[in-house]
């Protein structure tokens, strides 16, 4: 796997015509601070292995590069993929099988492609953190900011904790996106909180929670369950058998869990 741990200063991303960047979801980073910022709230060091998505004109790689990190880039516009001065694959992120050793993530990444993102980083074995730059809307919906938890990061939380970072304005990028930027974090537990037995059952248990049946998780629950089971675990666990699904906490559905088995 080559690295180029020296890339010269990019070329100016406005001068392109932007049939690409629009087709592509790609707002680039047009303020250094930002990418500095990233690159401090990754806590990646000299020798950590970094995959970039999408790094464009290399505004954020440069930061990576500074701080030491050995950079592994995958960009789909072969505008940039080309440019032989950037240590890049022209390939669509979303195929590329992940590294076989630990590795973080740090991108700027497009606002279209961003679940399809989060669940490769999510999926990679090896994964130790990602630090994304994402719509700031998402970013508060997986990390909770809004009082209420998505399915994915309810699934994944005995194994990964996603959390809000910086708010990045939307006059940082070029062209200029219609909303807010945010960073999220996610950290890979060193101890799941829960066996690899366990995780298939959990997650089949959360995919069940969050079916939608008579607007409660209770209710959703007896698809599976009997009612009166449903509501002693609810019990044990200490949950309003009427609340809603997306206002239970992450580590009560693991405690609920545990409770129904």
């Amino acid at each position: 796997m080559s690295r180029n741990r020296s890339i010269p200063r990019a070329r100016d991303s406005r001068n392109r015509p932007g049939s690409t960047r629009k087709r592509l979801s790609q707002n680039f980073l047009t303020n250094p601070g930002v990418a500095r910022m990233l690159t401090r709230s990754s806590g990646v060091g000299p020798t950590d292995l970094v995959v970039e998505i999408g790094p464009g004109d290399g505004m954020l790689t440069r930061q990576l590069l500074s701080a030491g990190a050995q950079v592994l880039a995958y960009e789909k516009d072969r505008h940039y993929a080309d440019d032989k001065r950037i240590c890049c694959l022209p390939l669509d992120f979303r195929d590329v099988v992940a590294p076989r050793e630990p590795f973080s993530v740090v991108a700027n990444i497009p606002f279209a492609s961003t679940t399809d993102i989060v669940r490769w980083c999510l999926a990679a074995r090896y994964l130790t953190s990602a630090t994304l730059l994402v719509q700031r809307e998402f970013a508060r919906k997986q990390s909770g900011d809004y009082g209420r938890w998505t399915k994915l990061s309810v699934s994944h939380w005995p194994t990964a904790t996603m959390e809000l970072g910086a708010r990045v304005g939307r006059h940082n990028f070029h062209p200029v996106p219609s909303v807010d930027s945010a960073v999220l974090r996610l950290t890979r537990r060193s101890q799941p909180l829960l066996s690899v037995r366990e995780m298939p059952g959990y997650r089949y248990f959360v995919e069940l929670g969050y079916s939608g049946l008579g607007g409660s998780l209770a209710a959703s629950l007896t698809r599976a369950f009997p009612a009166k089971t449903v509501r002693m675990a609810c019990a044990i666990a200490e949950i309003d058998t009427g609340l809603p699904v997306g206002f239970l906490p992450p580590d009560r559905w693991i405690a609920l869990y545990r409770a129904m088995r």
